[in-house]
């Protein structure tokens, strides 16, 4: 495993930024299981919102879940009502699209939100579903061959973690 040659916490302060015309009395924030939900933690302290984030997985609605199984990563918990919501949802990394189709069907276990929109610190590109970002804060081009995932150390400081897929 390599370190990426991107500045994550320069990413995030763009993120904090680019997100802040997304936000509005009703959006409630929502990370996809780790690296989102550990932007949409810091968020909700950056940005002062008030109540707490939510925190999604894609887990049960994967299209892959035969060969994946379910996660050691953490469960959705939402706690607040998201029929009606503005829901932000947050991700470290955007590529094929098919995490966010399994996260809309388990938002929608949830209720019916009045919007869903994405914000994410890296858009790599390679999308396999139309789905696109309202809001990246880099995008960036890797082989396909290469994993980019968000790390979070002890005081709680971004990098990012490469690695080649087996």
């Amino acid at each position: 495993m390599s370190a990426l040659a991107l500045n994550a916490e320069a990413l995030y302060s763009e993120l904090l930024r680019g997100v802040q015309p997304l936000v509005g009395p009703q959006t409630r924030l929502v990370g996809i299981t780790s690296g989102g939900a550990w932007l949409a933690e810091r968020l909700q302290k950056d940005l002062g919102l008030p109540g707490a984030h939510g925190t999604i997985s894609s887990a049960m609605h994967r299209d892959d879940f035969a060969q994946r199984g379910l996660a050691a990563g953490g469960q959705t918990q939402l706690p607040f009502e998201i029929k009606g919501a503005d829901v932000l949802v947050l991700d470290d990394v955007l590529y094929t699209g098919r995490t966010l189709r399994a996260v809309i069907n388990e938002l929608f276990d949830y209720g019916r939100p009045a919007s869903v929109k994405l914000a994410v610190l890296v858009d790599r590109g390679g999308r396999q579903l139309p789905i696109q970002a309202d809001f990246a804060a880099a995008r960036v081009a890797l082989e396909s061959t290469q994993l980019l995932a968000l790390a979070r150390d002890a005081a709680g400081r971004f990098s990012f973690d490469v690695e080649n897929k087996a």
